[in-house]
């Protein structure tokens, strides 16, 4: 635990505790070295029941150009055959299509719904999507800025290191014995 408030104020200058749960997630992750990737799909996928996975199959054939050519022709067949083919016999749908209206309600009635609950599973998963985004793009960052801090570090490091140098070698210079350099 000190290390997470120690990592969580030196990437975020925030308290632990005052982190938002996806926060202190991504730290948690950062400081057991776990990846936050994953597929997100095959999570989803798992939990679909069997009534959400027809709503999908339903959508995805419902708004495709293979049903609307196949309605069509359907639509096409319905209004040839009760105009043309039995023109004077007993049609059973007679102008003005009184039962393919009715037919084609009742499809509205029933694939409207479908489709909307096909369409509210998507905004989770786009919600969920976001969300998982946003965890990974803020490890990216805060693991970026400890990049940084370490680079910071490192750099000075050396530039300690270069400072004692030139004074050896400016004590060397004029003859006499080096400063006492003590190690860091």
């Amino acid at each position: 635990m000190p290390r997470k408030r120690e990592l969580a104020f030196e990437l975020l200058q925030a308290d632990y505790d005052q982190l938002s749960e996806h926060e202190q997630g991504v730290i948690k992750r950062i400081v057991d070295g776990r990846s936050i990737s994953r597929d997100i799909n095959e999570d989803i996928e798992e939990r679909l029941t069997f009534g959400q996975r027809l709503a999908d199959r339903v959508t995805e054939l419902g708004g495709s150009w293979t049903f609307i050519i196949a309605f069509f022709i359907v639509l096409c067949t319905w209004v040839a055959i009760n105009t043309i083919l039995l023109a004077g016999a007993a049609v059973f749908d007679p102008y003005p299509f009184i039962l393919l209206n009715l037919v084609l309600s009742m499809l509205a009635a029933v694939q409207a719904p479908v489709i909307m609950m096909s369409q509210n599973r998507q905004s989770a998963r786009d919600r969920l999507d976001a969300h998982h985004d946003y965890e990974v793009n803020l490890k990216a960052e805060l693991e970026i800025r400890h990049l940084h801090i370490k680079l910071d570090e490192l750099l000075q490091q050396h530039n300690s290191m270069i400072e004692k140098l030139e004074r050896i070698a400016r004590t060397k210079q004029r003859g006499g014995q080096p400063d006492e350099v003590s190690p860091d």
